[in-house]
C-alpha cells in the first residue's frame, strides 16, 4: 500500500507540467528544474537510506523517511508559488529511499526464495502507483485544482505509513551505532549528484551555454575525484568502494544504467511522437489521449515486477535479464522502423516497459540476495541510484536529438530525429548483452 501511494505521489508532476507552468508563470528553464529536483533529492537520499537502514533497521528509518515525504507532499499541496513548490518537491524526493528500505525488510522477514518474489511485487506496486498518479493527476488538477493532485496521494501515504508503523514487525539494527558517519563523503556525494543532474539538465542547451556546461563537467570531475579519495580512507564510508568492485554489484549497475537509458528514450520519445501534428507524421493526440495510449505500458510495467521476481527465482537472474534485453532491443528497433500507426507505438512502448521491469527487478533481486544481509540496503540503493541517473541521461540525450533535429523556424522535429533516437537506444541496449552473458546464473542448482 505504501509503495502504491508513494508511486502515485512521485508521478503527478510530469503529466501536469504544462498546467503548472501556466498557473505558476514558469519559464521553460524553471519547468525543467521542477521536473528534475525530485530526482536530485532521490539520487542523494537513496544511498543514505540504504546505509542508515542497514545500520539502524529498515522499519525505523522508513517511518522517519516517510514523515519527511508526507511533509513534502503537504508543502507541495499548499504551495502558493514556485519556490515553495520546489521545497515540497525536494522533501518528497526522500520517497525514492523507501525502496532499498523495503528490500531490507523483505530480506529480514522472508526466506531467500520468497524474498525475490516479494521484491518484485514491491517494485511492481511502486510502478503501479506511478501509473495511477500519471492517469489521475491531470483530471484531478483540472477538475479540482493543482493543490488536490498533491494532497490526495499525500493523504494515502500518511495512512499507509501509519499502517506500516502499527503492523510491520521491527527488524533489529544490523550494525553498531558507534561506527561513525562519513560526513565529508556525504558532502562530496551530494555535490557530485547535484552537479551531474544540473549538467544533464543543461545538455540540450550546450550550443548556447558551452562555457557553463564545461565548467559543470570540470566541477563534476573534481567532486568524483575528491569523493573517491575520501571514501577509500573513510572508516565507515557512505558507499564502500570495495562493494562496488564486486562483480555482482558493478555488473548490475552497468546493466541497469544501459537498460534505463534505452527505456527512458521510449518514455520520452513515444509521447512526443503521439503529440506531433497529424498534418505532419504524428497523431495530434492531446494529454488525455496520450495518457490512454500509455496505459498498456504502465500495466505491463506493474506486472513485470512480480513476474521478474518469480522468473529470477525459477530460472535465475541472468536468464531474466537476457530475455528482457532482447525484448527491449527488438522493440526499440521495431519502433524506429515502423511507427505509422498508434498501435505500433502502444505495443512497442508496452514491450519496452515490460522488458525494463523484468530487467531491473531481476538485477535488484540478484544484488540483494548476493550480498550480506547487513549490506542489502546500500547494495540495492546503488542499483536504484544508477537507475535514476540512467533515466536522466536517456531523457536528456533524447531531448537533445529532437532539438538538433528541429529545422530552423519550425516547432516540429524531423521524423529522422525520432528514428535516430530509437536506433541509438536499441543498439546501446543490445550491447548490454555483452555484460549480461558474464553474469552468474543467480539460481541455486
Amino acid at each position: 500500500m505504501l509503495a502504491v501511494a508513494t508511486g502515485a505521489l512521485e508521478s503527478v508532476v510530469t503529466p501536469t507540467l504544462p498546467l503548472l507552468q501556466r498557473e505558476l508563470d514558469m519559464s521553460p528553464a524553471e519547468g525543467a528544474l521542477l521536473s528534475i529536483v525530485l530526482l536530485i533529492t532521490g539520487a542523494l537520499v537513496t544511498p543514505l537510506a540504504g546505509k542508515f537502514g542497514d545500520r539502524y533497521g529498515g522499519k525505523r528509518v522508513l517511518i522517519r523517511l516517510m514523515a519527511v515525504v508526507c511533509a513534502g507532499g503537504l508543502v507541495s499541496a499548499l504551495a502558493p508559488n514556485l519556490p515553495v513548490l520546489l521545497l515540497g518537491q525536494i522533501l518528497q524526493g526522500a520517497m525514492v529511499g523507501a525502496l532499498p528500505l523495503s528490500f531490507i525488510l523483505v530480506r529480514k522477514h522472508l526466506p531467500a526464495g520468497e524474498s525475490k518474489v516479494a521484491i518484485g511485487v514491491v517494485s511492481g506496486l511502486f510502478v503501479g502507483g506511478g501509473m495511477a498518479g500519471t492517469l489521475s493527476a491531470g483530471p484531478v488538477a483540472e477538475g479540482l485544482s493543482r493543490h488536490w493532485m498533491f494532497a490526495l496521494p499525500t493523504i494515502a501515504v500518511i495512512g499507509a505509513t501509519v499502517l506500516v508503523n502499527r503492523l510491520m514487525p521491527h527488524d533489529p539494527p544490523g550494525r553498531p551505532d558507534d561506527a561513525g558517519f562519513d560526513w565529508p563523503g556525504l558532502a562530496l556525494l551530494s555535490g557530485t549528484l547535484v552537479t551531474l543532474m544540473l549538467a544533464l539538465a543543461m545538455a540540450p542547451d550546450i550550443g548556447s551555454q558551452p562555457l557553463v556546461l564545461g565548467a559543470l563537467i570540470l566541477l563534476l570531475a573534481a567532486f568524483v575525484t575528491g569523493w573517491t579519495a575520501v571514501e577509500r580512507r573513510a572508516v565507515s564510508p557512505i558507499i564502500d568502494l570495495r562493494m562496488v568492485a564486486r562483480p555482482v554489484v558493478w555488473k548490475s549497475c552497468v546493466l541497469t544504467f544501459v537498460i534505463c537509458v534505452g527505456t527512458s528514450a521510449a518514455v520520452y520519445l513515444v509521447p512526443q511522437l503521439f503529440a506531433v501534428s497529424a498534418d505532419a507524421y504524428g497523431f495530434g493526440a492531446g494529454a488525455t489521449e496520450i495518457g490512454f495510449y500509455l496505459l498498456p505500458g504502465a500495466v505491463a510495467a506493474s506486472l513485470a515486477g512480480p513476474v521478474g521476481g518469480i522468473g529470477a527465482r525459477r530460472f535465475g537472474s541472468r536468464a531474466v535479464v537476457t530475455a528482457g534485453i532482447v525484448i527491449m532491443a527488438a522493440a526499440l528497433i521495431a519502433l524506429a522502423a515502423v511507427h505509422t500507426d498508434v498501435r505500433h507505438l502502444v505495443v512497442g512502448k508496452a514491450l519496452v516497459a515490460l522488458a525494463n521491469g523484468l530487467c531491473v527487478t531481476a538485477l535488484v533481486t540478484s544484488t540483494a540476495t548476493s550480498v550480506d544481509q547487513s549490506d542489502t540496503g546500500i547494495a540495492t540503493s546503488l542499483v536504484l541510484v544508477t537507475r535514476v541517473i540512467g533515466f536522466a541521461v536517456g531523457v536528456q540525450v533524447s531531448g537533445a536529438l529532437l532539438t538538433a533535429g528541429t529545422p530552423s523556424g519550425s516547432d516540429v522535429p524531423a521524423e529522422s530525429a525520432f528514428v535516430t533516437g530509437f536506433v541509438v537506444a536499441g543498439a546501446l541496449t543490445a550491447l548490454s548483452l555483452l555484460v549480461a552473458r558474464t553474469m552468474s546464473k543467480g539460481v541455486k542448482e
